[in-house]
């Protein structure tokens, strides 16, 4: 099974921002395990760095990063994405990127906390709870 990840969700997970952690550490788990592929867009990478550094300091976010580059397979986003992206003409474009990359990578579901802000992509999305609950049992 293929996830792609959205910001918010690594960012819940390193940050450890509750209540959003325990799920998003609970699928990051499975990705460890090799039970699902993880996945994140290009621009997440950078995103995580930035924001990781500024609140941890550089030397926390370079391992996390590096963390990242080894769990998860990176979607370019590339002159395709973005034109793909475009012309979904949502408000937010990052997220519009994000099912670009997903739909690029033949993701499974996109793993975000942001349901509503993906309306309209054509990969299912998820919160991390919404796919646990699907996926256990």
């Amino acid at each position: 099974m293929r996830l792609l990840f959205d910001v918010n969700v690594i960012i819940d997970l390193l940050a450890d921002r509750r209540p959003f952690a325990d799920a998003a550490a609970a699928v990051m788990a499975r990705v460890e395990t090799g039970a699902v592929n993880g996945l994140l867009a290009a621009h997440t990478v950078t995103t995580v760095f930035y924001l990781l550094r500024r609140h941890l300091g550089r030397e926390r976010a370079r391992e996390a990063t590096m963390d990242l580059l080894r769990l998860f397979q990176i979607v370019p986003v590339d002159h395709d994405r973005l034109l793909q992206a475009m012309a979904l003409d949502w408000n937010d474009f990052e997220d519009a990127v994000q099912a670009a990359c997903a739909a690029k990578a033949n993701a499974d579901f996109i793993l975000t906390r942001n349901k509503q802000d993906f309306r309209g992509a054509s990969v299912e999305v998820l919160s991390p709870a919404e796919f646990l609950a699907l996926t256990s049992g």
